[in-house]
């Protein structure tokens, strides 16, 4: 890739299948395995995203081809906070194109959209096991705040479901008791006994 220059701009729905290219290996990490969406509903969101004040999906392209991508939102820096915070998510630069200036096209424009929509921070969000790309922001002056975990809500709802209690748990319907309980109390009555006898 020679040092021609690299041209950030919004992305537009016929770029759905250049962003599917790009974000390849992040689509095939979702928690719920569902891998890539098809191009309709990729236009889709396109279309949703270009229409929210909020939202920019933005895409670099060098030599008419699209090599990058990045989703910023704007968003409260905190609950209780009303400085504003543009997060950069989804960054990607396709392996050929890195180190050529790609990713720092897109915090600059990034930094750009934060400071037109009055947010006092940007923070960016990266796979924690994506070495390269921490070392990388943490290089641009990214500090780390959090660990964002992500789960399916099926995963998730299977593991909340109450387990069935042991038997010695299970409350005796008749006189409202845990066996546990009973087993209790007998045993100290057994304990009584000895010590008195």
């Amino acid at each position: 890739m020679s040092r021609s220059p690299i041209t950030v701009r919004e992305a537009e729905p016929a770029d759905a299948a250049s962003l599917i290219r790009v974000w390849g290996d992040q689509l095939r990490r979702t928690p719920d395995r569902s891998g890539r969406p098809p191009l309709t509903e990729v236009r889709a969101s396109i279309a949703r995203t270009a229409a929210d004040p909020d939202f920019r999906l933005i895409v670099a392209v060098f030599d008419d081809e699209i090599v990058g991508a990045a989703f910023l939102s704007r968003l409260p820096l905190s609950p209780i906070h009303s400085d504003g915070a543009v997060q950069i998510s989804y960054l990607q630069v396709c392996a050929h194109a890195r180190r050529h200036g790609v990713g720092k096209a897109m915090i600059e424009a990034a930094v750009a959209w934060a400071e037109e929509k009055g947010a006092s921070t940007v923070m960016a969000a990266a796979n924690a096991t994506d070495r390269e790309a921490n070392r990388y922001l943490a290089r641009l002056g990214f500090g780390s705040l959090a660990v964002i975990r992500v789960a399916s809500v099926g995963s998730l709802r299977s593991g909340m479901m109450p387990v069935e209690p042991p038997a010695c748990a299970r409350t005796d319907v008749r006189t409202s008791r845990t066996v546990g309980q009973i087993i209790a109390q007998r045993r100290q009555q057994r304990r009584a006994k000895t010590t008195s006898g």
